[in-house]
């Protein structure tokens, strides 16, 4: 099945481990739980990384959409 937008390949990508970069160079590997149209974003089982280093464990975590940079399929 080919995605045609944006918010399709997200849609397939719930319940899978996802990457989100952030705009101050934080990533947070995590599961893809949900999203809105705004990319507001909830990731469970989620750790933050710096420089590639894992950081720590967070858990259950909310990102805002206007601090992501990309997210992509872990």
């Amino acid at each position: 099945m080919e995605s045609e937008r944006p918010l399709d390949v997200l849609n397939q990508s719930r319940g899978k481990r996802v990457i989100a970069e952030l705009k101050n160079n934080k990533q947070f590997v995590g599961t893809l739980k949900a999203f809105d149209i705004h990319i507001n974003t909830v990731l469970a089982d989620a750790e933050e990384r710096v420089n590639g280093e894992t950081t720590r464990k967070v858990g259950l975590v909310f990102l805002r959409g206007d601090t992501i940079v990309f997210i992509s399929p872990a």
